[in-house]
């Protein structure tokens, strides 16, 4: 890179943190500085009871409280969740209506393979996917919000206590939180993390962090199956998660990864209230990466996919897999072809039952028609939607792994163990539930 291309650079970093701060850069940097202190007395030092307390401090005794830090943290992720459905349901019901009436009339095309590929390739399977833009964005903006307002910083501060635990520190736990968004950046940012063993093992467990795309999956059949307790059932998705992840990560510590943990200085930066234009900056970067996906990998799989279905190859292949998952619940073809091509990328999943299920703007909406037309009930939902949280996580992540690790060994574990694992959980919540209903 010569001396012009740096200097580009550098002032497009300079103009980006004064669009989103309305700061300068020297501010900023300030300020981080003064927060990276802040983060390390208040690791190493109590203040005197006689000292006057500022706002933040004040703020602090309460969000970062040993007892009421992390109940704390869970409200705030649930009330995310429930802000996520209450604004978004509208505009995704005018979304879904707006594909359903294109896939009509496509119908009418001729020939007849070109309507449906028109019809239930494109606007069913690659629709019923951008029908989700809306809540993944307000889900960012929440996050954005949390973020810019320097809680999230918080947060990690209040986990390090619980990750300490389990031979981690806070600062795994910031990778975990970025996981919410996008598991590759998510498990590149580990790089931070100095400790080989805590990195390593907070690369295996990253996984388990819901990402934006297995949101439109939750919310798809919690919409369908759980239509009054909605945002709780999302809720519990994301905390299974975490809590799958503490798991593992106190037994790869105690097995594989044995060995003492790295030290955690937390920058708290101060507290801030977040420019409309910061947030929308930040929601734009991580909501594209979603729509960049829905126009390649996304399209492309759900051509692949309505062509092996019009071909008739798709059914022998789901059927083939299906029996596997019988134990879980959910033994039918569709659901196991659903699976193996959500290994490309999770927002596939729905694509795949876009594309294989047809009307259903009839019957109320995509997930009414699959729990129609396979028998589904809340448990099998249920267990489904635990499946595609813990099972493989998508190629992009794979590769990731594969990259940070510089290890095959390590990938495949991750491949297989997150397989097992999901495979175990789906069946003990379906077998354990069925004693109940």
């Amino acid at each position: 890179m010569n001396r012009e291309e740096i200097l580009r650079a550098q002032e497009k970093s300079l103009a980006h943190l004064r669009s989103v701060y309305r700061e300068d850069a020297e501010t900023v940097i300030a300020d981080a500085r003064y927060g990276f202190i802040s983060g390390l007395l208040t690791e190493a030092m109590r203040k005197p009871a006689i000292e006057r307390r500022t706002i933040s401090d004040l703020i602090d005794k309460v969000l970062i409280n040993r007892w009421l830090g992390i109940p704390i943290f869970l409200a705030l992720l649930y009330g995310v969740f429930q802000f996520t459905f209450t604004v978004s349901v509208p505009l995704m019901d005018w979304i879904d209506e707006g594909f359903g009436w294109f896939a009509d009339q496509a119908t009418t095309i001729s020939p007849e393979w070109l309507g449906s590929f028109i019809g239930d390739g494109i606007f069913g399977g690659l629709g019923s996917v951008l029908v989700f833009v809306p809540p993944i964005f307000l889900l960012f903006l929440a996050l954005a919000f949390l973020e810019d307002c320097g809680y999230l910083a918080r947060a990690a501060f209040v986990m390090d206590r619980l990750m300490h635990r389990i031979g981690l520190h806070g600062r795994s736990f910031i990778p975990m939180m970025l996981g919410f968004g996008c598991n590759v950046p998510a498990i590149m940012a580990t790089r931070t993390i100095e400790n080989p063993k805590d990195r390593l093992t907070t690369i295996l467990i990253n996984p388990f962090m819901s990402c934006g795309a297995r949101l439109p999956i939750y919310i798809l059949f919690a919409g369908a199956f759980f239509t009054a307790h909605q945002g709780l059932v999302v809720f519990s998705m994301y905390a299974m998660g975490i809590i799958l992840a503490i798991i593992m990560g106190l037994v790869f510590r105690k097995t594989l990864l044995r060995g003492p943990s790295g030290h955690f200085v937390m920058e708290l930066p101060p507290y801030r209230l977040p420019t409309i234009t910061g947030l929308v900056v930040h929601m734009w970067e991580r909501g594209k990466v979603f729509l960049v996906r829905a126009g390649t990998i996304i399209f492309a799989a759900v051509v692949l996919i309505w062509l092996l279905d019009y071909t008739g190859a798709l059914e022998p292949i789901g059927r083939a897999i299906a029996p596997i998952f019988s134990p879980a619940g959910f033994g039918q073809w569709q659901a196991a072809v659903a699976l193996v091509f959500g290994l490309l990328a999770k927002e596939v999943v729905i694509g795949t039952f876009g594309t294989l299920f047809t009307g259903a703007e009839e019957l109320g909406g995509l997930g009414d028609v699959i729990g129609f037309d396979l028998g589904w009930t809340a448990l099998i939902a249920f267990a489904f939607m635990a499946m595609t949280l813990i099972y493989v996580p998508c190629m992009a992540v794979i590769g990731t792994i594969r990259r940070e690790t510089n290890s095959w060994k390590w990938t495949v574990f991750v491949i297989g163990y997150t397989l097992v694992l999901g495979w175990i959980v789906a069946t003990l919540i379906y077998q354990i539930g069925s004693l109940f209903t």
